[in-house]
């Protein structure tokens, strides 16, 4: 019987983590991240079993906040999806009404599976690294980091890029991912290296990136969610901001 990640394990080599493609691949497994074709068709709907049950229930809370943000709009949207990874969010965002989604990574065994997964007409998926260049006279309606803002180096070289790539009213979007007082960076640096190593993957610490709140101050930024508000500190529910950039 398969089990999950069993599909990506057939075509992933455990010796080789020599670039960060293959070490963040070998994290995820460690981690145990990797899902079955199966199991991905349904995220972000896991068992209440599942080893990362909670930490999906905040991914859920997020993209459905997303999509509804997103269908109020009501009006055609082009979407590009940054660090897609296997591509659930994408799929997901595929299917609100006049949509066109291309999901990019630089994750080649999750974005191939992405590809055999999910197949509609209106989403693609692309491997390579994020560069206006890639998309030469493209220009997107909504661009989106989901998870994956912490492992560009330049918060401002890559939301710079992102702008010249945003239609007139455009909108880039960070979701599910820590933004840092500058007093917290150090010690937030220092408790991803004890975790890496801990983990068995000391040299991913140095791929991870730890953005200050200080970084977003010279963009046209509104935090749609705080989770240091008063009510946030309250209820303890949401522990990444939400933050949209516009031109």
């Amino acid at each position: 019987m398969k089990t999950a990640g069993d599909d990506m394990e057939t075509i992933l080599d455990e010796t080789n983590t020599s670039t960060f493609e293959e070490l963040y691949i070998s994290v995820r497994r460690k981690e145990r991240r990797l899902v079955s074709d199966a199991e991905l068709m349904f995220l972000p709907d896991v068992e209440s079993s599942h080893v990362h049950y909670n930490e999906w229930l905040i991914r859920k809370r997020s993209s459905m906040r997303l999509i509804a943000y997103l269908k109020k709009k009501k009006r055609p949207l082009k979407i590009l999806e940054i660090g897609c990874g296997n591509g659930w969010l994408s799929s997901r965002l595929s299917a609100i009404p006049s949509t066109t989604v291309i999901g990019l990574d630089i994750n080649e065994p999750e974005i191939n599976q992405a590809k055999r997964v999910f197949k509609k007409d209106n989403l693609d998926f692309l491997m390579g690294i994020f560069t206006p260049e890639l998309f030469p006279g493209e220009k997107f309606d909504i661009i989106l980091f989901a998870a994956s803002i912490q492992y560009f180096p330049s918060l401002k070289d890559v939301l710079q890029q992102a702008l010249h790539c945003l239609t007139e009213h455009g909108e880039i979007h960070l979701v599910d991912s820590h933004f840092y007082e500058p007093s917290e960076v150090k010690n937030a640096a220092a408790r991803c290296i004890d975790y890496y190593t801990n983990l068995g993957f000391p040299e991913m610490a140095a791929h991870y990136f730890h953005h200050s709140t200080t970084d977003l101050l010279p963009f046209n930024c509104t935090m749609l969610i705080n989770p240091g508000s008063l009510m946030n500190r309250i209820s303890k529910k949401e522990p990444f901001y939400w933050i949209a950039i516009k031109n």
